[in-house]
């Protein structure tokens, strides 16, 4: 009687376990393309709180998805706003160096006649991804920076004021970041 039981126990431990790894593997199976969809339709909190429980696969299904929707802005920067004698700050991009996130491009910081200083986004070609912000930091590493807001499109040219104060000498580089799920997608040294 006392095998039995034992018996009986391990079976229904067994039966336990597999039913377990059985409903955790549905549940990351069943991440798919609509739940995309309701990952992009929450707010920014939302997402960002999202992001934290999911797993890699999910999160990785998400930025496959948004890969492949590019989003094109062309702004203007007349020559006729630059002053003559101004002398930029410029960088290439470089990517996160993952082979999934990529940015190439020109940041260029541009100094106004009427005083306003601006960051130019030039032939910019991006991965997008959920939530893109462009940063001035202090490096690739820092959490010291400075949010110039939403990344306005992956691909074109765009320019972002760049606040009054702002010491380009300590935030000498631009990050193009993820805030959904806190990744690196490219960045740019500036110098003279």
């Amino acid at each position: 009687m006392r095998k039995t039981r034992i018996i009986i126990g391990v079976l229904i431990t067994t039966l336990l376990v597999s039913s377990v790894m059985l409903m955790t593997t549905m549940s990351q199976l069943s991440f798919s393309a609509s739940d995309v969809e309701r990952f992009m339709n929450m707010t920014e909190e939302q997402r960002i709180l999202a992001a934290q429980n999911m797993t890699d696969e999910e999160r990785q299904m998400v930025m496959n998805k948004l890969s492949k929707q590019n989003s094109t802005i062309n702004e203007n920067m007349t020559v006729s706003m630059v002053p003559n004698d101004a002398k930029s700050l410029v960088g290439n991009f470089k990517d996160a160096g993952d082979g999934f996130h990529m940015v190439a491009g020109v940041a260029k910081v541009i100094n106004l006649e009427d005083g306003r200083t601006f960051l130019r986004l030039e032939n910019l070609k991006s991965t997008n991804g959920p939530d893109l912000y462009v940063y001035l930091a202090s490096g690739i590493d820092s959490s010291d920076i400075v949010n110039l807001g939403r990344l306005k499109g992956n691909i074109g040219n765009q320019n972002y004021e760049i606040p009054a104060g702002t010491d380009l000498a300590k935030y000498n580089t631009v990050l193009i970041w993820c805030k959904a799920f806190s990744t690196l997608f490219g960045s740019a040294k500036l110098s003279s």
